[in-house]
């Protein structure tokens, strides 16, 4: 039976490579995104809702399908605003979650960060340790985080600061041996395969970069 996929940051560098994958896949016969603005792309697979995904709950009938893959993640030049930041790196995917569990979604993908730890000191990490937590609590039967490091590409948006350590660490890949390894650079390309290829996981787990596919 070929499956409907639901993306959450479908607009975004990663979510935008992983839904061509999922449009172009004979396992698929919908794909749904949930986006502040249209991903562009027309295709019959594809199905549109647009609105404030910070109140994801409003789409809730709409919300049912065999896989979610929630690619969501903001940046601090992109919103410094603390407040808003956790709204949306924890807020969208754990009330991705609760949908998830609600309309009996078997499996769950979310993509997280390296060293997220919800006792960090760092904001950042914090935020994406206390997502991971709260998703881990939801009774969904397949549960499929990811940790990368950085994740580059060609983006709509310009992050210098991203850029400048991209070419950093495109130069110092070869270092990144052994337990060094979940330290590497990912594409957004890359790691939409990552997802896509990963659903084929079971059961919660938490995937390091060493461990992607």
């Amino acid at each position: 039976m070929k499956k409907t996929a639901i993306i959450l940051g479908a607009t975004g560098l990663t979510g935008s490579y992983l839904l061509d994958l999922l449009l172009k896949s004979e396992d698929y016969e919908k794909v749904k995104t949930f986006t502040r603005k249209s991903t562009g792309k027309k295709h019959p697979k594809l199905e549109e809702f647009i609105g404030d995904i910070l109140s994801l709950e409003k789409f809730s009938k709409d919300f049912k399908a065999d896989e979610v893959f929630c690619c969501i993640g903001t940046t601090k030049a992109q919103t410094p605003n603390k407040d808003q930041y956790y709204a949306i790196d924890y807020g969208i995917p754990v009330s991705a979650a609760k949908l998830s569990e609600q309309n009996q979604i078997s499996t769950f993908s979310v993509i997280s960060a390296i060293g997220s730890n919800p006792k960090s000191s760092v904001f950042y990490s914090q935020t994406k340790g206390k997502m991971e937590e709260s998703v881990l609590k939801h009774n969904i039967s397949n549960i499929l985080i990811y940790r990368p490091s950085l994740i580059y590409g060609k983006r709509k948006d310009k992050r210098l600061a991203e850029k400048i350590a991209t070419i950093l660490i495109n130069g110092l890949q070869f270092l990144f041996i052994g337990k060094m390894k979940k330290y590497r650079a990912i594409t957004g390309q890359e790691l939409a395969n990552v997802l896509f290829l990963g659903v084929k996981r079971t059961g919660h787990q938490i995937i390091e970069r060493d461990d992607f596919l």
